[in-house]
């Protein structure tokens, strides 16, 4: 279904073009209303009673659960991207000599984590080449082999939106007793996905870029193999019996149940939770397909018109709806982006290309504006 324009919802002035999702999104005013009352919260915290530090994680965990078509006992609430990863690093198998894909240009906080983990195990870190007709999923499969201790990989190319099939990959990696752990930051909430077909490892994703939600949080999703192991922090909260606040001098070796053990010492923030379950629900109200579709148009017209000027963006059937990479030429990025910036609209640019990210707030006039802009300068 598509849905009518939201930019009622956002705080966008008239004047700006914002087709830069895939950086930051704006924040709706209910989000930001949420974030408000929260922070007023804490002025009184007498108020604040302990199933506060419970309630809102709890709701928190159910509505990313519903995201990603999972069960709430697999969700660990987390800061970042890299706190994931170090998260899964910490509970996978690798071994001296065997291989960690990612691919190339990938981003740095789904990167490092795998070069360390690398180093210390003795395995090789394998960076699989953009392939030139952008079908990334038969790239990855071609490298999938018995030596293969992992692949780390993202629902889509940050770059340009380009799509990698999880439910193929995950299936060839199981059949040769590799783990996958996917980086979903860049399309969770503008993509449909379901972890009971992909089958994950782990999966991570910040919430303040397709979630609508704030920045320094995010979630991870673990796989049932995965909920007994080793955090990499050791707070009160995760242990089992922490609602007792009175019972909290009484350490526990055990934890609460699920991915519960993951959540990262004081998970309950009292700003950030409220702004996030705010966005989450807006989104669920909207629906993941209905979003995907709404944006799609916009995608598909922005490609279109760029083809009428020589320029090659991915294609659509080789990437996400929401997200695509115009190739403007080697070196032209930058200027460019600056020059669109200058006149109010906003793109990114990520390597060689123009990246361009539109959302429900986002109109045919938008689009119309981007290119009135950029047929002044190419």
């Amino acid at each position: 279904m598509i849905l009518p324009s939201q930019r009622h919802l956002f705080d966008i002035p008239d004047d700006i073009c914002y087709l830069n999702c895939a950086y930051m999104s704006p924040q709706m005013h209910a989000v930001r209303d949420a974030g408000l009352q929260a922070v007023s919260a804490k002025s009184r915290p007498w108020q604040i009673t302990p199933h506060d530090f419970f309630a809102d994680s709890e709701t928190s965990r159910e509505l990313f659960a519903r995201l990603v078509g999972g069960d709430a006992g697999g969700v660990a609430i987390i800061p970042s991207v890299s706190y994931g990863m170090a998260i899964a690093a910490a509970n996978v198998e690798v071994r001296a000599g065997q291989c960690i894909l990612v691919l190339e240009e990938q981003f740095p906080s789904h990167v490092y984590q795998w070069m360390e983990l690398a180093a210390e195990r003795g395995a090789e870190l394998v960076t699989v080449r953009r392939p030139a007709d952008d079908d990334w999923t038969a790239a990855l499969l071609e490298h999938i082999d018995a030596s293969t201790a992992l692949a780390a990989v993202p629902n889509c190319h940050w770059t340009d939106g380009s799509l990698i099939d999880l439910v193929r990959i995950g299936g060839a990696l199981r059949d040769v007793g590799a783990a996958l752990v996917v980086d979903a930051t860049q399309s969770l909430g503008a993509y449909p996905l379901n972890v009971a077909d992909i089958k994950p490892d782990f999966l991570v994703a910040a919430t303040y870029k397709w979630l609508l939600g704030p920045y320094s949080l995010g979630f991870l999703y673990a796989g049932e193999k995965h909920r007994s192991g080793k955090p990499i922090e050791h707070n009160w909260i995760a242990r089992s019996g922490s609602e007792n606040f009175g019972g909290l001098v009484e350490y526990k070796s055990s934890f609460q149940p699920g991915a519960r053990r993951y959540d990262m010492g004081e998970r309950s923030n009292f700003a950030l939770l409220p702004m996030a379950l705010a966005a989450m629900r807006q989104i669920l109200d909207w629906e993941v397909s209905n979003i995907a579709e709404t944006i799609g148009g916009l995608s598909r017209r922005i490609e279109t018109r760029a083809s009428r000027l020589g320029i090659a963006a991915t294609p659509s059937e080789r990437r996400v709806p929401h997200l695509l990479g115009l190739r403007v030429g080697s070196g032209d990025s930058a200027d460019i982006a600056g020059r669109l910036a200058a006149a109010n609209v906003y793109v990114s640019v990520r390597g060689d290309r123009l990246r361009v990210a539109p959302h429900l707030y986002n109109s045919s006039n938008d689009i119309d504006r981007f290119f009135a802009v950029l047929e002044e300068i190419v």
